[in-house]
């Protein structure tokens, strides 16, 4: 099964939404801790529902049990954590929450697409909890738009 990711950070909206549509996307799950915050733009959570449903016949879903904690992020976002050191605390909290159980995989049966703020999966936490999934399901296959 294929796992799209996503970011919307040096996107503009159109380019955004044509990349979904192209993809032929009819899920965002939104992976970020925050969804409302002004600087999300067209990708604050309510917005961001209407602009799926009218533009991408898509629906919207908020998972934040695939976010890392705010502790975790804001020791990364002010490096006084590397980028390998979050990568460890974020792979173990998946580990902790047990999403390869909790998250049923039929939910990716339909094109789904995991959607945070950067704007590649290099670093970002979207990659990562794919390739979680991968490890654990086997079947998974990335594709990062």
């Amino acid at each position: 099964m294929e796992i799209y990711t996503i970011g919307f950070t040096k996107k503009s909206a159109a380019e955004f939404f044509e990349t979904l549509r192209h993809a032929g996307i009819r899920r965002l799950i939104d992976i970020r801790l925050k969804n409302s915050a002004q600087l999300a733009g067209f990708t604050k959570r309510d917005d961001l529902a209407y602009f799926l449903r009218e533009i991408c016949d898509a629906e919207y879903r908020h998972e934040p049990l695939l976010a890392p904690t705010p502790e975790m992020l804001e020791r990364y976002r002010k490096r006084r954590a590397t980028w390998d050191e979050y990568e460890r605390q974020f792979l173990r909290l998946m580990e902790q929450r047990r999403i390869d159980e909790t998250l049923d995989p039929a939910l990716f049966a339909t094109p789904t697409v995991l959607l945070c703020s950067e704007p590649t999966a290099e670093r970002c936490h979207r990659r990562l909890v794919v390739e979680f999934l991968r490890a654990r399901w086997k079947d998974v296959q990335p594709v990062h738009l």
